[in-house]
């Protein structure tokens, strides 16, 4: 218990603290005008509250990621909880943030656009390529989940094809409608079901007595069965994405630039957002082994149960909550996965229509560019399931390598060193995301593990002496400025 709840005051305290480093190095400034009112279109640009904001933006970023993410990932030891607590003090909100912020800066510009001013025309391609082909990845798994979940949930003629259908119109309605008439009404009602969760499972292990059994004393080995097979770097690294660092948060934070009335808002909605979810996932790590009785039980109890991690969230939620408790399970496995599925593929809208040059504003330029992307997300959803998830958590973590080099640079500008926020979180994660890569069986690569995290390794420098070299070029630029 002692470990947990230091885990848990670390966490609010980085907000605190590390986030106020963060903000003041970016210099976030309440007199500048928001595009939310310079840009106003009432269908993106929209200024909404500062409250609901920040709901729409933990909902976007969360969904399933941190509670399965740390069911999954917990399973690796204790190491998760380091990884959960400074993966999203120094890497998760670090990159929420100045992401956010930087597009809040470029007018509420899509990810590829930031990337590619930073990086260069070439990157921006592939970025915009990648980005879009995430957003439909993301839409297309996020049908297929809840559709098969709500199937086993209601009649025979309510089957899986019913519910992808009823999924998909719901898609295509928030992709296509004004951000404040469908997302930001219903986005804050279930981002607070969301976190209510977390808040009665928290409660329940502080006042009920029970023994969280994080075992940290016994060393940070891999408590996996097969640990020989899944070593903790890269794997632990890769499973737990959303609760520590995640590429795919920086697709999701232009939406919420654009909604934005104040740069100061900036630190509690972006950075505050993936603190929230760090304790999501803190909390849904600390239940899995608890209500199981241990890392090796659990891995026990998902061998039983197919590695379906609704399952273990159903079990928790009713023994401890009650009714009420499988209400809000019901809400996190259904729910939560839809309301990310939908954000992405408006994501997919805004980023075409970014790199196409074209207004959003009526309703036909929304269908000229949503439909194509509704198309091809359904194409994909013909493509297994189990296919799909594979790939799915390395593009993710392969998204925040490109991002964090992108603010490295774009820090770089700036008087002293501050560039080294991000920079070494951008060389452990591309050092994580090759070495996955390489290694992993999932991927059908499989190399020896010394040769991919060598492999890894290495590239992390090369980038590391590219990025010196552009830093040098920007500093000559700016003094031939100067002078």
């Amino acid at each position: 218990m002692v470990i947990f709840l230091i885990s848990l005051l670390l966490l609010i305290a980085g907000y605190i603290l590390y986030g106020a480093v963060v903000e003041k190095i970016f210099g976030a400034d309440s007199s500048r005008k928001t595009p939310a009112y310079h840009l106003r279109d009432d269908v993106d640009f929209v200024p909404m509250p500062s409250w609901k904001v920040f709901l729409i933006q933990f909902l976007n970023i969360a969904g399933l990621g941190p509670i399965f993410g740390a069911i999954m990932g917990v399973m690796f030891g204790p190491s998760a909880f380091l990884w959960i607590v400074f993966g999203t003090i120094f890497g998760g909100a670090v990159h929420d943030y100045l992401s956010g912020m930087i597009s809040l800066r470029k007018n509420g510009g899509s990810l590829p656009e930031i990337v590619g001013e930073e990086l260069g025309g070439g990157v921006k391609q592939t970025m915009r390529a990648f980005s879009m082909l995430l957003m439909i990845l993301v839409g297309a798994v996020f049908v297929v989940n809840p559709a098969d979940l709500l199937a086993g949930m209601t009649p025979d003629t309510l089957n899986r094809i019913f519910w992808i259908c009823v999924i998909f119109a719901y898609y295509m309605l928030a992709t296509l409608l004004p951000v404040d008439k469908l997302i930001g009404k219903i986005y804050p009602l279930f981002g607070a079901a969301l976190l209510f969760m977390a808040v009665g499972l928290l409660g329940y292990m502080l006042f009920t007595g029970i023994d969280i059994p994080i075992d940290m004393n016994q060393g940070l080995y891999n408590r996996a069965e097969n640990a020989a097979d899944n070593p903790i770097f890269p794997m632990m690294f890769v499973s737990i994405a959303c609760g520590a660092i995640s590429g795919f948060h920086a697709t999701q934070s232009p939406m919420m630039a654009r909604c934005l009335k104040n740069e100061k808002m900036g630190r509690p909605i972006f950075y505050g957002a993936m603190v929230a979810e760090g304790i999501v996932a803190l909390i849904w790590a600390a239940a899995a082994i608890t209500f199981t009785g241990g890392y090796t039980q659990l891995e026990a109890y998902m061998d039983a149960h197919s590695q379906l991690p609704a399952t273990l969230v159903n079990d928790i939620s009713v023994s401890w909550l009650g009714k009420v408790g499988g209400i809000l399970a019901i809400l996190g496995v259904v729910a939560a996965p839809i309301t990310t599925g939908d954000t992405a593929l408006r994501s997919a809208r805004l980023i075409a229509a970014d790199f196409l040059g074209f207004s959003q504003k009526t309703i036909l330029k929304r269908l000229i560019i949503s439909v194509p992307v509704f198309i091809l997300t359904f194409i994909v959803m013909t493509v297994d399931f189990t296919i799909l998830w594979r790939y799915f958590g390395w593009c993710n973590q392969t998204l925040s390598v490109f991002t964090l080099w992108a603010i490295t640079v774009f820090l770089s500008r700036k008087k002293g060193y501050s560039f080294i926020l991000t920079l070494l979180p951008a060389m452990f994660m591309t050092c994580v995301c090759v070495s996955y890569l390489l290694y992993a069986p999932s991927l059908g690569i499989a190399l020896d593990y010394s040769i991919s995290v060598g492999a890894g390794l290495i590239l992390s420098f090369v980038f590391l002496i590219l990025f010196f070299r552009k830093r040098n070029k920007l500093l000559m630029g700016l003094r031939k400025e100067a002078v």
